[in-house]
């Protein structure tokens, strides 16, 4: 450690050149990859090159390889697909096609290969660097270099990133696309509900997915799909009767429309394919319903990328750079990998081992394993939705009471939360009672069950539709003590923002004063402001990211079209700056102010300096995110009149406060997927707690392990006691004392372009084998 603190990040990659190429099929933040890898290759003081159309670039040389500038990559994060470029290669197969391309790379002195694609991409990326010396050997034999250029480029380094919509590559959480493509996925399937509830429908959707059904699966849990086709767990022989079962009950209870979902590679037992069409024709012919079938195509791999894919691009390109230009001789390929919210690096073939081990699992009909083979996000969503889609309220009931309260501000993904909750109580035998209004309709009352069909359609509604206020229990404790002994509520779900923490911490506290609190309570992070000690990610925060990103997008295009402008734009968040900087690397700001991070009149002069440095380059505009609550006398109206007045002459100056509109909207992908994934756990984990707290004919909760908050903490959901969390926060200002994504803040300058010291501190390369292992013995 003491060695590495000593070298300087910015002369790391000087005398290196790197190339950074797309293949393969596009998706939706290859472009957030290759500005991240330039700027920081860039900023390491290597040359970086792009290549053109993939392979094929690398194969015909010439003008497909070119020398990359700061200002060339410059308005690409907000467009979809790869602006260099991504071609399918026939000559790169061949060895005389990879031979022509070692020597375009030997003559510019590139020795160092950044690739963005899918598995067949990087698997050609490691035959390439396998065979290196070989092949320099045959261009010496040929004359066609010379043995001092062969000495000089002896050695090839590989980073692979997996840019794919089909999330179908083991050993990463996420591939880049994977989120946007559930974006568009989505708006689709909330435009046809819409239509299919008018006319009493039903609908079947095809996505894509190849042989993977990751998106199919999600789509299903973030839109209640009444049926999933996946590849990876084909249905029981027989299923066309479970499916018009399934259907016709969902009918009876009510509802008016049926969703179907597809994967394109979906198949029956026997390996024949189950279309679009063939459960179109079985359900309007065995049950007589108007039926409608769509298929998504490549709409699901168009448009813009989402903030997560963008931030996960840069991510991503940041520590590919590092990994390449850290790589020895003995390094293997390595592919860098998303796992929970860390950035790893994984050895390459091993990955593309285990992927090629779930088809063979699929193909030799082991499906339980090849869902395991998957991973854990992949196995978790499918046990949520097989939970939530295919089982019958039990007939022998628990006479246990679950109530389930909405605290704080609304925000998207608190629906989906009460949704999953709801269905999961009810599946369990519990009845489950509805609380209106936050903590104040606890105290005055106002509790009703809530049936299964009641929550139907909540998973993609904005806001809260149970209701929900700011206020915290502690001066109506005497009449919720009373409320929760008259509809005998035996466990409590708390779903909202720091007032759900603080008000679940205060009932804890009067549990020595009112018997009557000794319940079992979790607590949901549900909250735009990502504020909640326990949990790296809080539903809602998402979707207000998104929304940010995508006003910060319109803003930079306005004054892209007149020039030499900077805006300043104001988050929310409270004391958090979450928002701010996670926007500010999503939309490409210059900078963003934040509590975290104390900033001064100095640091104001800095940053005003690098716009007017900025202006004299092609890049003549800039954009300045300031969170609410970051500073109490250098608010938004100084700071614009501050640069204002300094930038007279250079440029002038825009304020946009963005206000409310980030707690609203209809939920992304994520929050939808996220709250369902919490209610439901949120409900086995209450269920278990019950057991154990259940002495002579009652409930008596008062340990701390049964009041904890449900939270994602690195790469897990995890139940933390409330008592222990009041530890790491600070209550006056409303945050965890420590934050996982301040973190990411030096990637925000540096992409920037400022000179700062980054963190190089290396992720470890982990392995992958050992999980499958696991699954063998």
């Amino acid at each position: 450690m003491a060695e590495s603190a000593k070298v300087d990040p910015t002369k790391i990659g000087v005398g290196r050149a790197i190339a950074v190429l797309t293949s393969g099929g596009d998706a939706q933040g290859m472009n957030a990859a290759v500005r991240a890898t330039v700027r920081v290759g860039m900023y390491t003081g290597a040359k970086v090159y792009f290549v053109h159309e993939g392979y094929q670039g690398l194969v015909d040389g010439g003008d497909n390889i070119k020398l990359a500038t700061w200002e060339s990559v410059s308005m690409m994060l907000q467009l979809g697909g790869t602006v260099i470029g991504s071609a399918r290669c026939q000559d790169f197969r061949a060895k005389e096609g990879r031979t022509k391309a070692a020597c375009n790379l030997v003559k510019l002195g590139i020795t160092n290969l950044c690739v963005i694609g899918g598995d067949g991409s990087l698997t050609g990326a490691n035959q390439f660097r396998t065979e290196w010396s070989e092949l320099l050997a045959d261009l010496v034999k040929a004359g066609k270099i010379t043995a001092d250029e062969a000495k000089r480029s002896s050695h090839l380094n590989i980073v692979g990133m997996v840019g794919s919509i089909d999330n179908d590559f083991c050993g990463t959480d996420m591939t880049i696309g994977t989120d946007s493509a559930l974006h568009r996925i989505i708006e689709v399937v909330d435009a046809i509900t819409t239509t299919a509830q008018s006319h009493q429908r039903t609908f079947i959707l095809e996505v894509m997915g190849r042989h993977c059904g990751y998106l199919a699966l999600v789509t299903a849990l973030a839109c209640g799909a009444d049926w999933v086709f996946i590849p990876e767990m084909p249905p029981e022989d027989g299923w066309e009767q479970h499916l018009f079962r399934r259907l016709t009950d969902q009918r009876s209870r009510g509802s008016r429309l049926n969703v179907i979902i597809i994967a394109e590679g979906a198949m029956n037992r026997n390996g024949t394919p189950i279309t679009c069409d063939y459960v179109k024709d079985i359900v309007s012919k065995n049950l007589g319903f108007d039926t409608r079938a769509t298929i998504l195509g490549h709409v699901q791999r168009g448009g813009t990328p989402s903030a997560f894919d963008r931030i996960l691009g840069s991510r991503m390109g940041v520590e590919a750079v590092m990994a390449l230009l850290e790589a020895t001789p003995e390094t293997p390929a390595c592919v860098v990998s998303l796992s929970g919210n860390m950035a790893i690096r994984l050895p390459l073939m091993e990955c593309v081992q285990v992927t090629k081990d779930v088809t063979t699992a699929m193909g030799e009909g082991r499906f339980e394993d090849a869902v395991k083979l998957r991973g854990k996000s992949f196995e978790n969503n499918w046990n949520t939705y097989q939970m939530l889609a295919h089982l019958h309220p039990p007939e022998i009931k628990s006479n246990i009471n679950v109530a389930i309260v909405n605290v704080g501000a609304p925000c998207a993904g608190m629906n989906a939360a009460v949704r999953s909750a709801v269905r999961i109580g009810l599946l369990q035998g519990h009845q489950m009672l509805g609380v209106h209004d936050g903590f104040d309709g606890l105290a005055n009352g106002m509790v009703e069950p809530i049936s299964w069909g009641y929550v139907g359609g909540w998973t993609g509604k904005g806001g809260s539709l149970l209701g929900t206020k700011r206020s915290v229990p502690i001066d109506v404790m005497e009449q919720i003590s009373l409320s929760i002994t008259k509809f005998n509520i035996h466990a409590l779900v708390i779903i909202g923002g720091f007032e759900a923490f603080l008000g679940g911490l205060q009932l804890v506290e009067a549990r020595n004063k009112y018997e009557e609190l000794c319940i079992p309570l979790v607590v949901i992070p549900a909250t735009v402001s990502n504020n909640i000690p326990g949990s790296d990610f809080s539903i809602g925060a998402d979707t207000a990211l998104n929304t940010i990103t995508t006003t910060c997008d319109r803003i930079k295009q306005s004054a892209a079209g007149t020039k030499r402008r900077v805006f300043l734009v104001e988050t929310m968040g409270g004391y958090c700056g979450y928002l701010a900087t996670m926007a500010g690397l999503a939309s490409g700001a210059d900078a963003a102010y934040i509590f975290e991070e104390p900033f001064n009149i100095h640091d104001l002069e800095v940053n005003v300096e690098h716009l007017v440095e900025k202006m004299k380059t092609n890049v003549k505009r800039g954009l300045i995110l300031r969170n609410e609550r970051c500073n109490a006398n250098y608010t938004t109206d100084f700071i614009f009149n501050l640069y204002s007045e300094e930038g007279k002459g250079v440029f002038d100056c825009r304020k946009n406060v963005l206000g409310h509109m980030q707690q609203g909207g209809t939920p992304t992908p994520f929050d939808r997927n996220f709250g369902t994934k919490m209610g439901a756990k949120s409900v086995l984990w209450l269920t278990d707690k019950l057991k154990e707290c259940y002495r002579h004919g009652r409930i008596f909760a008062n340990s701390p392990d049964t009041a904890c908050v449900l939270g994602m903490k690195k790469r897990s959901l995890v139940f933390s006691p409330l008592e222990e969390l009041k530890e790491q926060t600070d209550f006056e200002h409303r945050i965890p004392k420590t934050q996982w994504w301040l973190k990411l803040r030096p990637i925000l300058k540096i992409l920037a372009k400022y000179k700062i010291n980054l963190d190089t501190e290396a992720a470890t390369m982990e392995h992958i084998i050992r999980k499958r292992g696991l699954i063998e013995q």
